[in-house]
């Protein structure tokens, strides 16, 4: 009676210590990703968010006032009229990729899915201002739109187009649209490549069997390839909306300063919190007030994301392929 019982507890014994195993790999292995994310994004943020709810003295120390910064930011006029103007130009630049790089990511994926015999090379050659840094992109884009020794004017002049040249880095009016359709040409490689990835893996059989029911061509790409890469169509969508707000600030600091020449008209939120954070010219650092404008890019990011999760993920419908 005793042997049986020991004989059947022993491999319940060795199944508990091979779960205990189990789960220590799984901390082994989490364990560097986990303290390197807590380090540079778990802490800098709960950081900012600390931050913000002081305000500093003169001699060095902080006292708590709440949401005092936060009412500053919104409601001063000094400080409201430079974050909703900058709010206000990241929403037009979201407009512009909106509607300009992911239309045209969608068509180079769907022509280099055409042809893959040449498809390679022309995914290379679209790619590879991604890869460029933005100093050198921004670089690179003011002199050819320079009005002194710019290349723009003599292009347009070839093809009989030379008076719409104008100095578009230079107006208020336009500044803003351009920096955008600069930042389109560095990135539509990154929406191209997504989409172009779900394109390839649709499985043929569904192209036939598109085929035998009668569609072709556009057909087949609007009522079977399209309705299979919405939800890729729905990340390309959220990755532009971050990407707005995160990524925009080192191509428009590149070319337009911090400032966000001419007369703040290219101003985002990253510009913003530079300036306020390090201080720029005659405005002087604040840490505080930074990093409330940091927190509100935060929260800002995160409705953003939570209303696409809740209202659009879920209805997307996911087909098996």
């Amino acid at each position: 009676m005793t042997q049986t019982a020991t004989d059947s507890a022993a491999p319940a014994a060795l199944r508990r210590r091979r779960k205990r195993a189990g789960r220590l790999h799984i901390v082994v292995f989490l364990a560097p990703a986990v303290l390197i994310y807590t380090i540079f994004s778990v802490y800098p943020l709960a950081e900012s968010l600390r931050l913000s709810l002081y305000d500093g003295l003169e001699d060095g120390s902080a006292v708590w006032i709440g949401l005092g910064n936060y009412a500053t930011l919104l409601f001063d006029p000094d400080w409201a009229r430079q974050f909703w103007n900058a709010f206000s130009n990241n929403l037009v630049l979201f407009f512009v990729h909106m509607v300009v790089q992911n239309p045209l990511g969608l068509l180079l994926a769907a022509l280099l899915s055409l042809a893959p015999r040449f498809g390679g090379a022309y995914r290379t050659l679209i790619f590879v201002p991604t890869l460029l840094s933005v100093v050198i992109v921004g670089f690179i884009w003011e002199l050819i739109l320079s009005p002194l020794w710019g290349v723009a004017e003599t292009l347009l002049g070839a093809v009989g187009l030379a008076g719409l040249y104008q100095p578009w880095l230079g107006l208020e009016s336009s500044a803003l649209v351009t920096v955008s359709l600069i930042s389109v040409w560095q990135y539509v490689g990154i929406p191209m490549m997504l989409i172009y990835a779900a394109l390839i893996a649709i499985p043929d059989e569904l192209i036939d069997a598109a085929r035998v029911d009668g569609l072709s061509g556009f057909a087949i790409f609007w009522k079977v390839k399209l309705p299979l890469i919405l939800p890729t169509l729905g990340i390309v969508a959220i990755l532009t909306y971050i990407g707005n707000f995160t990524a925009s600030f080192d191509l428009i600091y590149s070319i337009q300063g911090a400032l966000g020449a001419p007369n703040f008209s290219t101003d985002v939120m990253g510009t913003l919190l530079f300036r306020t954070f390090f201080g720029q010219q005659l405005q002087l650092g604040d840490v505080h007030m930074g990093a409330t404008v940091a927190s509100m890019l935060f929260f800002i990011i995160l409705v953003g994301v939570t209303i696409y999760l809740a209202l659009v993920q879920r209805r997307l419908q996911r087909y098996e392929m």
